[in-house]
């Protein structure tokens, strides 16, 4: 049985990265900037989280299970200065949930993977009528015989 590693696998990422109570930089991949962060000065592909912005943002969603999505979008914009629509700020939330899903589950996915990997690498050496696995010394003087 030919046993083939499991090659890594690009999670999509989160749109809001926080570690420590500190907002992170992100890579800029669309022509739009998400509300909450800046285009960096020194690197163009890349925007710099706004801290204030982003707090506001966690508060309105959940503010979101209360009020409507224009209340939410008004308030959000009253109190960080930046205009979000309300149609904007349900899509940023969405592609938000979106991303976190996608993440979990190609985790997941790659969790089963593995462990279907070393079930099958388990019942292959304990499979009666196999051959041992050839060290590496003894697959060198094969060789060279």
């Amino acid at each position: 049985m030919i046993v083939q590693k499991i090659g890594k696998y690009k999670l999509p990422q989160p749109l809001d990265l926080k570690e420590d109570n500190e907002w992170l930089p992100i890579p800029r991949i669309a022509r739009t900037i998400p509300f909450g962060y800046r285009l960096d000065e020194e690197d163009k592909d890349l925007l710099q989280p706004v801290p204030d912005e982003l707090d506001l943002l966690e508060k309105a969603k959940d503010f979101l299970k209360r009020y409507s999505s224009r209340e939410v979008a008004h308030w959000l914009s009253k109190h960080s200065g930046r205009y979000i629509s309300h149609v904007g700020l349900l899509k940023r939330i969405k592609n938000e949930h979106k991303n976190k899903n996608k993440a979990r589950i190609y985790s997941r996915w790659a969790n089963f993977a593995e462990k279907a990997r070393q079930k099958a690498e388990k019942i292959e050496t304990e499979r009666l009528g196999s051959k041992k696995p050839k060290s590496d010394e003894e697959n060198e003087s094969a060789t060279t015989q």
